[in-house]
């Protein structure tokens, strides 16, 4: 396998794995101790990275953070069914050609005009994965190709290539070869599994959901406003609901969204009545919203309580 490119000059400011770690809670991540040191395997060895994990975790969160505190810019790649070379990675400015070859045909050029003159690089259309090879900024960019196991395995095959030598060829132009490769993290959601020749050019790390301090922190973290016994509830809530029998259990960031609905209400505490009307904040799906009012959420809250959830 090729061997990975040099790790960039400016990595040595994230020295060690507890200088990721507190450069991830000072921009409100609070990452525990295995996945701070996948990140600074990652950028040490300059490997991409990919996250797996159930929706909500912080798989997304975790390259917006790296962004930020590199003071980098964040290329998203979105991926879904149907992804192809033309969006993802360049496609040629059609219009603009076809513009062009109507001039050289005024100027009586067209017959003498090269292939070249309309397959030029002025008239590629850059899409995340070219614009992440070819970016020239200070710093090198972190490109997040997001839920890749959305994609068709064909699009998984060809980013091979660019997680190898990050370079892609393009027929008409040739190799175009990153001079200093972005930083690169995947993530997943495993709703099929990623083939293993990706995986094996990559770091991996699985980030499941939080324990009940983790959650704590995180919460308090990202919305310092909330009250700690209002926080303490919400948090004990979640991790007694996580072990439920649902179709999809909340992740962090329905915890997140649900402590903000709470404060937008004024609660200071939590309410039967109130965890019951805001269940679709938490919660996704009507069979596990009906479950919950039928008496469920309202078991669950005594049971989080006895468990210590106010202490």
């Amino acid at each position: 396998m090729t061997p990975g490119p040099k790790p960039s000059a400016s990595v040595p400011r994230l020295a060690d794995i507890d200088a990721v770690q507190s450069a991830f809670a000072a921009h409100g991540y609070v990452a525990d101790r295995d996945l701070a040191t996948a990140v600074f395997l990652s950028l040490a060895l300059g490997r991409p990275l990919l996250l797996e994990g159930e929706a909500g975790v912080g798989k997304t969160e975790v390259a917006r953070t790296l962004a930020a505190l590199l003071g980098a810019n964040l290329i998203r790649l979105q991926c879904y069914e149907g992804l192809d070379v033309n969006t993802a990675v360049y496609e040629w400015d059609y219009p603009r050609q076809m513009l062009e070859i109507r001039l050289l045909e005024a100027r009586g050029e067209a017959k003498s005009a090269a292939t070249r003159d309309i397959f030029a690089e002025e008239f590629l259309i850059r899409r995340p994965l070219l614009q992440a090879l070819e970016s020239r900024d200070a710093e090198a960019p972190v490109l997040l190709i997001d839920e890749v196991d959305r994609a068709d395995e064909e699009f998984e095959a060809f980013l091979l290539e660019i997680l190898s030598d990050f370079a892609v060829s393009i027929p008409e132009i040739g190799t175009i070869r990153a001079e200093r490769p972005p930083r690169v993290i995947l993530t997943s959601n495993r709703t099929r599994e990623v083939h293993d020749a990706l995986k094996r050019r990559c770091l991996y790390h699985w980030i499941d959901y939080p324990t009940a301090p983790r959650e704590l922190a995180i919460l308090r973290a990202r919305l310092p406003h909330v009250p700690e016994a209002l926080a303490r509830e919400a948090v004990a809530f979640v991790q007694r609901l996580r072990t439920a029998d649902l179709t999809k259990a909340p992740g962090i960031a329905e915890t997140l969204d649900w402590a903000a609905a709470l404060l937008a209400l004024g609660a200071t505490h939590l309410e039967p009545a109130q965890v019951e009307q805001t269940l679709g904040v938490l919660l996704k799906y009507h069979e596990d919203v009906g479950a919950m009012r039928n008496g469920g959420a309202r078991t669950m809250l005594g049971e989080s309580r006895v468990r210590g959830g106010e202490s």
